[in-house]
């Protein structure tokens, strides 16, 4: 009936050739066609093979607009030859840069894809130039035409107390002045752990699955790494397998030196810090487990790991830069952890960093922090000190608009055989640098001393830790007010990556109420510029063609200062 124009045996194709496929059958007439199966994302049809099985009986037929079967049996039925003219219709998949966020993002930024893109391969030229290429060639051809959102440089300029934006890096320092400064980047980066994504895959309805298997993803973020080219890599969620079989060696090849330190749990990912050997060398390295068997508190198998480095400039023979690189806990409710497990981490960047003559070296603290600008979690790092009496522990990391965890914090947070205090300090070494001392300690060392509060001697709701950092991202454009972005998929797209610096007291890049208790310091130089939500989803969210984690590295130029 809806074929009655049509002759008899193109109307009986259409009707009765139908094709089971299931994990054990192929589709074979004179050459092999790939599976091309159902997957749950928002794009119904995917080009690509997938691993799990489909039975096509109820929505997948011959189409009946073919010739007669002697022709159609003869036809070319390898994959190759199949363009858009041809009339068994394969979409392409590679990533368009406007018109296809997942559903729920389509009406919220209806405003900005008012016009769709213009479909490719309309052209006819085109197309019998694309007949002798494979699906593999056809699709890069294709994703070298889309858009991609561009990230800049932003340099300071101290004397407008601004950020400008240049197109070369070297735009800032003269040649003359580079020979006797010691400038190095750092990069924050959080590459996603294939199993993490796999667990969570409701982040990445969004996505192509073509986009999330590892063997496109990993290319991509080593190319990513290779092109920015940081002297210093503070990577997140680095799955272990990986991370010895692939990661180490090709970035050992690109002159990086590694040092790794696993979660101590179930999952296989940890935390890594890598830096150009040409640039330091390493004095110590400090890994920091999160998880404590004997107390209840700390059950999570969070990590951080602590490096002490020696630039290789010729400086004063005790100049060392500390970095710190960790993965605090997700979950929103349980801001008790994450304030401990920060303070852990601060414990051992204090016991690490000190240098004879009683400061600190230069800092650098990276990491996914899970928290969001302004939260308390984010205050106590950038003002050293939180007074939590009466907050809730929903209500720390700043994730959730309206946590659901309303209890609130106990004084103190963590019990007293954690063995830090609440200025962020171990207690033993704090104890044993006092009779160590005795009573030869100088006048400035004691009153020094004696502003650490024990919290074995009095409960206290205040935290406190002896570095005012500041952030090497604002968070905010500070034309419009628009919040940057670290992460985005399909539930979230909010900041939670950070770079923390000890900045030194001239540095107008930082913000007001640095300490001067360092040897040196650090001086921001430079950073590349974050990108907004509304420029993400223009290339579908995160990861897409081209960024294959759901983070975006952040990077940054400092200059160290001696004194």
């Amino acid at each position: 009936g809806r074929y009655s124009m049509l002759p008899r045996h193109v109307q009986r194709l259409g009707r009765d050739c139908i094709a089971h496929w299931n994990g054990s059958q192929i589709l074979a007439l004179n050459s092999p066609i790939p599976n091309c199966m159902r997957w749950a994302g928002h794009y119904p049809w995917a080009s690509f093979p997938l691993p799990v099985p489909a039975d096509f009986s109820a929505n997948w037929r011959i189409p009946p607009f073919f010739g007669p079967w002697r022709q159609f049996q003869n036809c070319n039925w390898q994959l190759d030859n199949f363009m858009r003219s041809c009339c068994f219709h394969l979409p392409n998949p590679s990533m368009k840069s406007e018109g296809e966020e997942p559903l729920t993002k389509k009406r919220k930024l209806s405003d900005q894809h008012g016009n769709s893109a213009p479909e490719e391969g309309t052209n006819l030229p085109n197309q019998q130039e694309e007949s002798g290429l494979s699906v593999a060639q056809i699709e890069e051809k294709h994703s070298s035409k889309k858009g991609t959102v561009k990230r800049h440089w932003e340099y300071f300029c101290p004397h407008s107390r601004t950020m400008k934006i240049f197109e070369n890096k070297q735009t800032d320092q003269s040649n003359t002045e580079s020979e006797a400064k010691f400038d190095f980047t750092v990069m924050s980066y959080n590459i996603l752990s294939q199993n993490l994504l796999e667990d969570n895959s409701h982040l990445y309805k969004h996505c192509r699955q073509r986009l999330l298997f590892w063997a496109y993803r990993f290319p991509n973020i080593l190319q990513e790494i290779k092109q920015l080219d940081a002297d210093v890599l503070c990577l997140q969620e680095v799955q272990e397998d990986h991370y010895r079989t692939e990661i180490k060696s090709s970035l050992e090849s690109l002159g990086y030196h590694c040092v790794y330190k696993m979660r101590t749990g179930r999952k296989p990912d940890g935390c890594a810090i890598c830096f150009k050997t040409s640039k330091f060398s390493l004095i110590s390295s400090n890994p920091v487990e999160f998880f404590r068997r004997d107390i209840p508190l700390l059950d999570r198998d969070n990590v951080g790991l602590v490096l002490l480095l020696q630039p290789r400039f010729h400086c004063k023979t005790n100049a060392a830069i500390c970095i710190a690189n960790t993965h605090l806990l997700y979950n929103p409710r349980r801001g008790d952890i994450k304030l401990t497990q920060l303070a852990m981490l601060l414990a051992e960047i204090a016991s690490v960093a000190p240098q004879k003559d009683g400061t600190f070296c230069p800092i650098i603290i990276c990491g996914d922090f899970n928290s969001v600008p302004g939260s308390p979690l984010y205050r106590f790092i950038k003002e050293g000190k939180l007074n939590y009496e009466g907050l809730s522990i929903g209500k720390v990391s700043g994730q959730e608009q309206f946590p659901r965890g309303q209890r609130i914090l106990s004084i103190p947070i963590w019990p007293k055989k954690l063995g830090i205090s609440q200025n962020c300090v171990y207690e033993i070494k704090q104890q044993q640098k006092e009779e160590n001392a005795g009573e030869k300690l100088e006048a400035a060392k004691l009153d020094k001393s004696q502003e650490i509060v024990i919290a074995s001697e009095k409960l206290s709701s205040k935290l406190q830790h002896h570095f005012k950092l500041s952030s090497v991202y604002s968070h905010y454009f500070p034309e419009t007010g628009i919040p940057e972005v670290t992460t985005c998929h399909s539930r979230s797209a909010v900041t939670v990556d950070y770079i923390f610096y000890s900045a030194v007291s001239d540095d107008d890049a930082a913000q007001p109420g640095a300490e001067d208790s360092f040897h040196g310091g650090l001086k921001l130089l430079g950073r590349l510029a974050l990108l907004t939500e509304k420029d993400l989803w223009t290339v579908n969210g995160l990861p897409n063609e081209n960024n294959s984690s759901d983070h975006l590295p952040l990077l940054a130029k400092f200059r160290l200062i001696e004194w």
